[in-house]
């Protein structure tokens, strides 16, 4: 069992950025592959970025590539997004998910935290 609390929202002008942090409960944190997902009001929640477990590989949305950078330190149990160069369209409620498997659909994941709001005013 992994719980998961998401913080570091706020708001923000264009341009800016942000840094959210995920904090994970459970001794098997490490062995869980880590995404961050958004879902702005009216939308589906979308894939934004995610890194593995095994190899740490990273992945990344098409439209947020090169603007955020996702980490993790399995010694703290914290996965982080580092958010810059943000736009009014990055406005959304930000959740983080914690899975066996790394990947971009949301089904992979089993554990969700219950998000953070980052609001990017023009």
């Amino acid at each position: 069992q992994v719980q998961l609390v998401e913080s570091g929202g706020g708001l923000v002008q264009a341009g800016g950025s942000l840094r959210l942090s995920c904090a994970a409960s459970g001794r098997t944190f490490s062995r869980h592959a880590m995404g961050w997902f958004r879902q702005a009001p009216g939308k589906e929640r979308e894939f934004v970025a995610a890194i593995g477990w095994i190899t740490i590989t990273t992945y990344y949305a098409d439209s947020v590539k090169g603007r955020f950078i996702i980490s993790r330190d399995n010694a703290k149990n914290t996965v982080t997004l580092y958010m810059s160069s943000l736009k009014p369209e990055d406005t959304a409620v930000y959740y983080c998910a914690a899975g066996d498997y790394v990947g971009l659909r949301k089904g992979v994941y089993d554990y969700w935290g219950q998000g953070t709001q980052v609001t990017v005013s023009s």
